[in-house]
């Protein structure tokens, strides 16, 4: 009786395994980014608000699970415009970041899409401008988005928050050197064109 049931579970259990993971997916992507910047600086730079925009690109790397759920991890990269109220000033910036995706979707051809990240690192280094060049660092956060497939390419729309609790005053005279005295926060919002693949 065993060796006639023991095949059997084998068999179930295999078709299972190939049923819940469905295969790997890359997803390369175009986003532009637009939102608000906070930034508490050391004394005696008090805060400053601002604005932050820009395109980027980025990828996500996982794997589907009964087609209908995707697992993966989620790398960011753009050249945002930074404009700072006070003190006054524009620059051009170089961010990254990344961190954990998960997220569902319907698994036809056709269907809506949504899905959390966890921001787990990154930074944000904005170009020498008055005298002051600053690269913020130890990225942390999330990312909720939605998107809607349409055939290969998949239309996107995500909030972003990240904060970061590190700064590197890579010029600015007396006050040169890294400090953890500096609390950034920046909330956005991301539009993107993706293209989700299966391997």
């Amino acid at each position: 009786m065993l060796k006639k049931i023991l095949p059997l579970a084998l068999l179930t259990l295999t078709s299972v395994a190939h049923a819940a993971v469905a295969g790997l997916f890359v997803e390369p992507m175009l986003t532009y980014e637009q939102g608000e910047s906070n930034i508490d600086y050391p004394a005696p730079f008090g805060g400053s608000d601002g604005d932050i925009e820009g395109f980027g690109v980025g990828a996500r790397l996982g794997v589907h699970v009964w087609e209908s759920v995707f697992l993966g991890a989620d790398a960011r990269y753009s050249k945002p415009r930074f404009d700072n109220d006070d003190p006054d000033f524009s620059t051009d910036a170089t961010a990254y970041n990344f961190g954990p995706v998960v997220g569902v979707q319907m698994p036809t051809l056709l269907g809506l899409r949504v899905w959390g990240n966890y921001i787990m690192g990154g930074e944000l280094d904005l170009e020498e401008r008055n005298s002051v060049d600053l690269k913020l660092k130890n990225a942390s956060g999330y990312r909720v988005g939605a998107g809607v497939k349409l055939g290969p390419v998949s239309l996107n729309l995500e909030y972003q928050q990240v904060e970061y609790d590190k700064a590197e005053l890579q010029d600015a005279g007396i006050f040169s050197g890294s400090t953890d005295n500096v609390d950034a926060d920046i909330k956005s919002y991301i539009v993107s064109v993706s293209f989700p693949i299966s391997l």
